[in-house]
């Protein structure tokens, strides 16, 4: 009997995990998605170790080169500095700092939400928290935080972070008061189980899936954020490379060298685009009623 049940339990999440790729994938949205979250990904990760150049290397004797000339597949700056492997340098700065801020806002509005939607006093001092801070617009906040904490890759994940903790906390409250209701939570209230054992090992794990999945739509803002910061300075400083930076530092010669405005744009629209499909499809695939359709 023991043994039976050893079995069947991991082939049961082999199944299911299996059956949430097979739906991830089955849309050509998802599949797109998945393919460029993938391609982005692999960029950031080893893109570094294929740029042709170092991101600071400069040469003074081919500046705004357009591109396939002399050499530089995408072209180069004013400063002669190669654009491709700034991008790749800079795609893994503002991807990185995304990431940071969604951990953040995820590690401090996940226990922020079980706790709220489960305990009626906590969610009276929280949704007080909550309101303070939607009170502000989102990229108001993250610049003014930014502008306080000093501009510097850390604080500009911290200050996204921040801003993005009420989108996670209101996300886990919700499923937090709709889970309490269901049965088995019952069940462990009515054995005196802790507070810390109902949320912890039969809230939590239920919320998982809806915790992913926000983390990918808030992922592009982001990007997004980090670029804006970056572009006002009060992000990743020079000469270490970001999209918003270069996005800056074009706006300058865009008449001389509009590819390198344009590449960097395209770069950031991609990134975006990428995680929002990704994102949309990989929450279809974790809703049990999405399957009633194939």
């Amino acid at each position: 009997m023991t043994t039976t049940a050893t079995v069947t339990e991991p082939r049961t999440a082999v199944r299911r995990r299996s059956g949430v790729l097979t739906r991830l994938v089955s849309t050509p949205a998802g599949l797109a998605g998945t393919v460029l979250v993938v391609l982005v990904l692999v960029a950031a990760a080893v893109g570094p170790l294929l740029a042709p150049y170092s991101f600071a290397e400069t040469n003074f004797s081919y500046p705004y080169q357009q591109l396939f000339t002399q050499g530089f597949w995408l072209g180069t700056d004013d400063l002669g500095r190669d654009v491709l492997s700034r991008l790749l340098y800079g795609l893994r700065a503002s991807l990185l700092v995304g990431l940071l801020a969604v951990g953040l806002a995820v590690a401090v509005g996940t226990p922020l939400g079980l706790l709220a939607g489960y305990w009626r006093p906590a969610d009276m001092v929280i949704s007080r928290f909550v309101d303070v801070t939607l009170a502000f617009p989102f990229l108001i906040l993250a610049v003014g935080l930014a502008a306080i904490s000093g501009a510097s890759l850390s604080n500009a994940a911290i200050a996204l972070g921040i801003g993005f903790i009420p989108n996670v906390l209101r996300v886990v409250r919700g499923e937090t008061m709709r889970l309490k209701q269901e049965s088995f939570v019952k069940a462990a209230v009515a054995t005196d189980a802790p507070l810390w054992r109902i949320l912890g090992r039969h809230i939590l794990p239920n919320t998982l899936s809806a915790i992913i999945v926000q983390a990918t739509v808030i992922l592009p803002a982001a990007i997004i954020g980090e670029s804006m910061l970056s572009f006002l300075g009060l992000g990743i400083q020079p000469p270490n490379p970001s999209l918003g930076i270069m996005l800056s530092d074009a706006q300058q010669y865009i008449y001389r060298a509009p590819s390198v405005a344009v590449l960097t744009g395209l770069t950031i629209i991609i990134m975006c685009f990428a995680f929002n499909l990704f994102g949309d499809a990989l929450r279809d695939a974790l809703d049990p009623n999405s399957s009633k359709g194939h």
